[in-house]
């Protein structure tokens, strides 16, 4: 397995680097995977790619006041749960 550190602020990683890992055959939520995936951004960490499939199939989602919210990565469900209103009004 192959490790790089690079600078980052993340919900996930907590802190101001973050470990990245060659993927080494597991599935990258984040890219589109092909030229018509289907991408948006996460409401949590504004501006990271989200593959919508991806997400839904991780169950990386939340629906709320009749729209479909993705997430990057497992710990922004958590905190959009927290405060639903305040990280919609980011996809505005």
């Amino acid at each position: 397995m192959t490790e790089q550190t690079t600078p980052t602020a993340s919900c996930c990683g907590g802190g101001a680097k973050a470990t990245t890992v060659a993927a080494d055959g597991r599935t990258d939520l984040l890219s589109g995977g092909t030229p018509d995936a289907e991408m948006t951004t996460c409401p949590v960490m504004v501006g990271s790619p989200v593959n919508k499939a991806k997400a839904v199939e991780a169950g990386l989602y939340r629906d709320f006041e009749g729209e479909r919210y993705f997430f990057c990565c497992a710990g922004c469900g958590p905190a959009f749960d927290a405060d639903p209103a305040k990280y919609a009004a980011n996809m505005a």
